[in-house]
């Protein structure tokens, strides 16, 4: 008998599900049963995403907002029926900053305002948009908090200081509120990631990226299929003891005790 994780009655919400490891997740939630609300800040990446969840025989709807701005967050679930999963996946830097080479400097090259980008959407758009999805859980006595936060968060990256700020503040976040909303049988954990392979490279490219991989036990990059199998997990009746951790998916680059 095959083992299966049924999510039918259940509805999350994917932030920054538009595209790469958020529209797989929001996929596989969906293959799973979910109604997904898939968002994203362009709301033709958003409805991309959702219509192809559609077109495959899943449920599932376009919500554009910017993870941000509160006022926007708020409105977009009080618009919507509730849902009982969210995934916190949005990250990055936001508009202005992007996480590309140029941009991995060292902290004492860097100011206050290089930093804005990543705590806002990292932490601030986190906590927001659990704010906002959490009191409906409280009210339904179940719910499941999934944030997508990064190694670089868990255990330190250099030049990305204020990236791994924000990333482990996430974190704790999480851990806290763990702790004070156990009692209402809603739990709340954390997915770690390495290096992503979201879009493809040429094979030349690909080649290139070898000696970094040499710090990976399997030696390639993530795929957002590897962090869809543990969200959707996380999400379901069967992970309700699980709750205040951080799971590394990260091809070994890290270990936990």
């Amino acid at each position: 008998m095959a083992y299966q994780i049924d999510l039918s009655g259940h509805r999350a919400m994917v932030t920054g599900g538009g595209q790469g490891v958020g529209a797989e997740i929001a996929a596989t939630l969906a293959r799973a049963g979910a109604e997904v609300l898939v968002n994203d800040l362009l709301e033709e990446r958003a409805a991309a995403a959702a219509e192809r969840i559609v077109a495959a025989g899943g449920r599932a709807n376009a919500v554009a907002f910017d993870v941000t701005d509160y006022d926007a967050v708020v409105a977009a679930f009080r618009a919507h029926p509730p849902v009982d999963i969210l995934v916190n996946n949005a990250g990055n830097a936001g508009r202005a900053v992007s996480l590309s080479t140029e941009d991995l400097v060292p902290f004492l090259d860097t100011e206050p305002r290089d930093w804005d980008g990543f705590v806002r959407v990292n932490l601030y758009g986190v906590m927001y948009a659990t704010r906002a999805a959490l009191p409906r859980m409280v009210e339904a006595g179940w719910g499941r908090v999934i944030s997508i936060i990064s190694d670089a968060g868990r255990v330190g990256e250099p030049r990305q200081t204020a990236y791994a700020a924000a990333k482990a503040g996430a974190a704790g976040f999480s851990r806290a509120l763990a702790r004070e909303v156990g009692r209402n049988s809603i739990t709340v954990n954390c997915v770690s990631l390495g290096t992503m392979n979201t879009q493809g490279l040429p094979p030349e490219e690909e080649a290139k990226l070898a000696p970094m991989l040499k710090r990976y036990v399997v030696r390639r990059r993530g795929l957002p299929s590897d962090v869809a199998a543990m969200v959707t997990f996380l999400a379901s009746p069967q992970a309700e003891w699980i709750t205040g951790q951080t799971y590394p998916v990260n091809g070994g680059y890290s270990f936990a005790l």
